[in-house]
């Protein structure tokens, strides 16, 4: 076995630590520029309530000096076509939301680039602590609930920037950095384990496949997650602006409209499903090379298992019986809480063949 370099292993915290410090700072970056956007928005529909008010007087004072015809055209007034915000931060934005297209519009928001930027910075210094604990050990770094929580964490901060190159999901910022700040937190106090050997039931090539898939697949799940739980908050704002209610989170201007997450949402996890799929098959592969038997009914086993049944039922219900809306949402945040279910609680209060989580030992 090759030797452990502890100097290495320190220095990977450390640059882990430097890490989390600077996903705080591009927390707080995407989080100013969700407020400065409110704020915006909310000084815009007042501007622009009070021009439609203005307009409306001086169309009632024609009317009333003109004749009665005038008064057709004030039931098509800008009252009735609704307030709009003065600025459109999305291409195909009708001012309500930021429409379907994702795409990135004319507007330059300063913040939300210096909060990509240091999200760069923190990816990169990440990513140097991932190796570096991987050069320590001698292996692959996901051999324990520590490497697994800050590689996979690492690999949810790699998707959403490749995504943000295509589509202008920084309104997805302060979600998924707030995440990858809880996963390296737990890491770092939870889960924590030095640098060592693996146990001699992962000594092999099949961990390289088989918990490369999974965290890939669980970070692409990561990101569907943040867009579940926004979609039902969108849902509900346009359920009550189409009722006439006032907008009370002007900031939602900035999230697509729900179809548009939820359809995002669909393909991805469609992706994910697929690598989901692959990690359950290659783990009954491996265990039948380390235990003689493709499936054992062990705890870790059903857990995946279950979690493949979620999204299953989640991808069916949606294409063939029209769950849509906010049913095909909680089925995606039901799948993803089983995901956080099993690799938590299964993984440290279940016995079985699978508890090698490296926590306390």
């Amino acid at each position: 076995m090759p030797q452990i370099n502890e100097a290495l292993g320190l220095l990977s915290e450390q640059f882990m630590l430097m890490a989390g410090l600077a996903y705080l700072i591009a927390f707080g970056a995407f989080a100013w520029d969700l407020f400065t956007f409110s704020k915006a928005a909310k000084a815009g529909l007042t501007a622009e309530t009070s021009a439609s008010t203005a307009d409306s007087r001086q169309l009632v004072s024609a009317a009333a000096s003109t004749s009665k015809t005038v008064g057709q055209d004030l039931g098509a007034g800008p009252l009735d076509r609704g307030v709009r915000p003065s600025s459109k931060t999305h291409e195909g934005s009708d001012g309500i939301t930021a429409g379907d297209s994702m795409r990135y519009g004319k507007e330059k928001r300063v913040v939300a680039r210096i909060a990509v930027a240091i999200t760069i910075v923190a990816v990169i210094v990440q990513g140097l602590a991932v190796v570096f604990r991987g050069v320590a050990a001698g292996r692959v770094p996901w051999g324990n609930m520590y490497e697994f929580c800050t590689t996979g964490s690492f690999a949810v901060v790699v998707i959403f920037l490749l995504v943000l190159t295509r589509r202008d999901l920084r309104f997805l910022g302060t979600f998924v950095i707030g995440l990858v700040l809880v996963m390296i937190t737990a890491a770092s106090v939870s889960f924590w384990t030095p640098v060592g050997h693996l146990v001699p039931a992962l000594q092999s090539y099949w961990l390289v496949i088989h918990v490369s898939i999974a965290v890939m697949s669980s970070a692409l799940f990561t990101l569907t997650f943040a867009m579940s739980v926004l979609q039902l908050f969108q849902a509900r704002r346009e359920s009550a602006i189409a009722a006439g209610k006032p907008d009370k989170a002007p900031v939602m201007r900035l999230v697509p409209n729900a179809l548009s997450l939820e359809n995002m949402s669909y393909r991805i996890n469609g992706i994910a499903f697929v690598g989901w799929t692959v990690t359950v098959m290659f783990g009954s592969i491996w265990a039948e090379k380390a235990w003689g038997r493709f499936w054992g009914w062990d705890t870790k086993e059903v857990w995946s298992f279950v979690i493949w049944v979620v999204y299953a039922g989640y991808l069916h219900a949606r294409a063939t019986r029209g769950w849509t809306g906010t049913r095909a949402a909680w089925l995606s945040i039901v799948g993803y809480l089983c995901i956080v279910f099993n690799f938590t609680i299964v993984n440290v209060y279940f016995s079985g063949l699978h508890s090698y989580a490296g926590v306390g030992s």
